[in-house]
């Protein structure tokens, strides 16, 4: 497949995309997003508008608001896409315990569409909303 430069300069196939990740998919997290393979490429550390809910064992977004959490944009293969698809438990008719959904990320004079999971709205009832925006931190407190 013919290569052409991404957004962050660096050659990619065109089937190749972006997700933004917040929770236990970041550096160092249970789940580290590094482990998948072919091995995701970190392009930037970033942070969107969104509220970020404590669930006990990982964090869930809600997208938009006042609030901003931070996270992770990494460049993805379409096999660590379908990868992450199960592991949130994506569904396709929206009912699974995260939703794909696709934001733009400004990071510098950069701008990348990422795809990231939402938290399902039913999952948040009486849960603790991070205050920090950062599940790293957040955790690194227990």
């Amino acid at each position: 497949m013919p290569q052409s430069p991404d957004s962050d300069g660096a050659p990619h196939t065109r089937a190749q995309r972006h997700v933004f990740v917040y929770g236990t998919l970041r550096r160092g997290g249970r789940n580290d997003i590094a482990r998948l393979r072919p091995a995701p490429v970190h392009v930037a550390d970033a942070s969107i508008a969104a509220t970020l809910y404590d669930l006990g064992a990982y964090p869930g977004a809600v997208l938009g608001g006042q609030r901003r959490i931070v996270g992770e944009i990494y460049r993805i293969a379409p096999q660590v896409e379908a990868a992450l698809d199960r592991l949130e438990e994506v569904a396709d008719d929206d009912s699974g315990e995260y939703i794909r959904r696709h934001v733009v990320v400004d990071v510098g004079a950069q701008r990348f569409e990422c795809l990231v999971y939402e938290i399902h709205p039913a999952r948040i009832g009486g849960r603790a909303v991070i205050d920090s925006g950062d599940w790293i931190a957040h955790t690194a407190g227990r």
